[in-house]
């Protein structure tokens, strides 16, 4: 699709552990796009997670950037302090008739992706095999109403291009009585409230893009394009991840690292030219 002259792009973290070599690829991915297009690159914190966010791996984000010299045009949003506008929109579905409640616990989930020769597959894993989805509302309801924890599904069927997402995606969970949104609802309300008009992100959530698509187009949203850059991996071509304990730039700075070292690593020149490139097409 043609690019706009100007591009407002973004990066956007969880302060869940310190940034690596792949953050600094998305990270500077962003930044390119906005830079070479004359536009603005904006930072936001995904800390939905409160439970592994910590204040020093956000500031760390702050220091790793700074030392890339990754500047970015613009308040900081963080996640944590728009839940009441998760809220509204998770009523919105509700009330559009998208959302539906779903009592199961992992090991319900488990069981019944075991009992079933086959279960498809999706990006996250085992797609939701739907035993809440013909729930009748009054039973729903009343279970609510006792108190039984709960989650809120998407009924993909119902949205845009439904079928296909139901094959792919399936039924995914957008929020909960104790967080009122999923990283796939909080993602489409942060993008439109930043301004977004090109989010840049890794080959690993391309899969995700056409049920952000479909939200944006049930919530009103305006879309954004869509980049999807290579992920960079480790010596045995896994991705790099935090869990796995991939060596952060704040390690690499100690040990006398550059942000020119940094760009070599990460064979720099050759994606700023297919930036260029893109831009120019």
């Amino acid at each position: 699709m043609p690019m706009p002259a100007a591009l407002v792009t973004r990066f956007a973290p969880s302060p869940t552990g310190e940034l690596h070599l792949g953050h600094a690829f998305a990270a500077m991915v962003a930044h390119e796009w906005a830079r070479a297009s004359g536009g603005i690159f904006r930072l936001r914190i995904d800390d939905l997670d409160h439970t592994r966010c910590r204040p020093q791996y956000e500031e760390g984000i702050y220091r790793d950037l700074a030392w890339l010299g990754l500047g970015w045009q613009g308040p900081v949003r963080r996640q944590s302090a728009h839940m009441n506008d998760y809220a509204a929109a998770l009523e919105t579905l509700k009330g559009q008739g998208l959302l539906y409640p779903c009592f199961c616990t992992r090991a319900d989930i488990q069981a019944e992706v075991q009992a079933i020769a086959g279960a498809p597959q999706g990006p996250e894993g085992p797609l939701y095999p739907g035993a809440c989805r013909g729930l009748s509302a009054q039973v729903a309801m009343a279970r609510i109403a006792d108190g039984a924890r709960h989650a809120w599904r998407l009924d993909v069927a119902r949205l845009p291009g439904g079928e296909a997402l139901t094959r792919s995606i399936g039924d995914v969970v957008l929020g909960r009585k104790e967080m009122p949104a999923s990283y796939h609802l909080a993602v489409v309300l942060d993008d439109a409230a930043q301004g977004i008009t090109l989010v840049t992100r890794g080959q690993d959530l391309e899969a995700v893009t056409p049920l952000h698509m479909a939200l944006q187009t049930v919530l009103c949203l305006r879309r954004p394009g869509y980049a999807h850059h290579r992920l960079i991996t480790d010596e045995r071509g896994q991705r790099l991840a935090k869990r796995d304990g991939a060596r952060a730039l704040s390690t690499l700075r100690a040990q006398g690292a550059t942000p020119a070292d940094v760009r070599r690593m990460l064979d720099w020149p050759a994606m700023q030219a297919l930036i260029t490139s893109r831009l120019e097409a």
